[in-house]
């Protein structure tokens, strides 16, 4: 492995950060456009976490490729980045119908990606590349 990517952790630590990044995208997908949006996100609360789900998908998306960019090869960003999308609808399709497209879904999801740009602080250092 070591003359593939010589960095396993932080390839670890990217496979992580980009799983959620996709599943955030794969929900948050569902939620537009707005007409279309599940009736539980169509709440006051409901649109609410649709925007701050948008805003923290987005800093976690450039975030993870940054780091990804930063400590891995390109080749490997690419691979286990496309890996990562093409099986991250598996899990999704787990959860039940009501935690897919509710606002406690939604919830989740701020939880899941606010867990991760913590991660990613964590493994960056407080967010500066060394």
């Amino acid at each position: 492995m070591g003359s593939i990517e010589p960095n396993v952790s932080a390839l670890a630590i990217f496979a992580a950060l980009w799983t959620a990044v996709s599943l955030g995208f794969i929900v948050l997908l569902g939620m537009f456009p707005a007409s279309r949006r599940p009736r539980g996100a169509r709440r006051a609360g409901g649109v609410a976490l649709v925007a701050v789900n948008c805003l923290l998908w987005l800093a976690l998306a450039a975030a993870t490729l940054a780091y990804g960019y930063a400590e891995l090869r390109l080749t490997s960003l690419i691979v286990v980045g496309g890996l990562v999308l093409l099986f991250a609808p598996a899990p999704f399709e787990l959860l039940p119908e009501s935690f897919r497209d509710g606002r406690r879904g939604l919830a989740a999801l701020v939880a899941l990606q606010g867990a991760a740009l913590a991660m990613w602080v964590a493994a960056t250092g407080g967010g500066a590349f060394v």
